[in-house]
């Protein structure tokens, strides 16, 4: 059985093989939603983009997912994918229960780690949110693996 560094590295091949020439940008984060969570099934509960609005640029809007319900938009600062928008880094959550201004879109959700999203241009163009039904559900080795894939989204040709 494979380790889950090593789904990862998997997985983030996977993903660049299926976007390579894909111009969309909806595709792309389709594309990572669906392999991520086929890959990692249902500890991956929810899996899914929130991304920056033009329009509001301080708010993210519910992109590509899998999962139940999301949450339409969610403002930068608020909740863990807020966090993350606002501060461009990782948020590794063991108990969102805990955290200050939870968003709960889905009162099943645990744990949950939010990685940034970047353009070629270097800006926040989303974030990658994974939740949980498992407290401590993700650790250094998810945050590897999903920095990795997230650099690749809008960079890989």
């Amino acid at each position: 059985m494979p380790t889950k560094s090593e789904t990862y590295a998997d997985v983030r091949k996977q993903i660049a093989s299926v976007i390579a020439g894909e111009t969309s940008v909806t595709a792309r984060y389709a594309t990572a939603s669906c392999l991520l969570r086929e890959a990692f099934g249902a500890r991956f509960f929810w899996t899914g983009f929130y991304e920056v609005d033009p329009a509001k640029p301080e708010e993210l809007v519910v992109g590509p997912y899998q999962g139940t319900l999301g949450c339409l938009r969610i403002p930068f600062g608020k909740g863990v994918c807020g966090a993350a928008a606002a501060t461009g880094e990782t948020q590794l959550v063991e108990d969102v229960h805990a955290f200050p201004g939870h968003i709960a879109c889905d009162s099943r959700s645990n744990s949950e780690i939010v990685v940034p999203v970047r353009g070629k241009d270097g800006q926040l163009a989303a974030v990658l949110d994974i939740d949980s039904t498992e407290f401590g559900a993700f650790d250094d080795d998810d945050r590897a693996g999903l920095e990795a894939i997230c650099a690749d989204l809008l960079t890989v040709a």
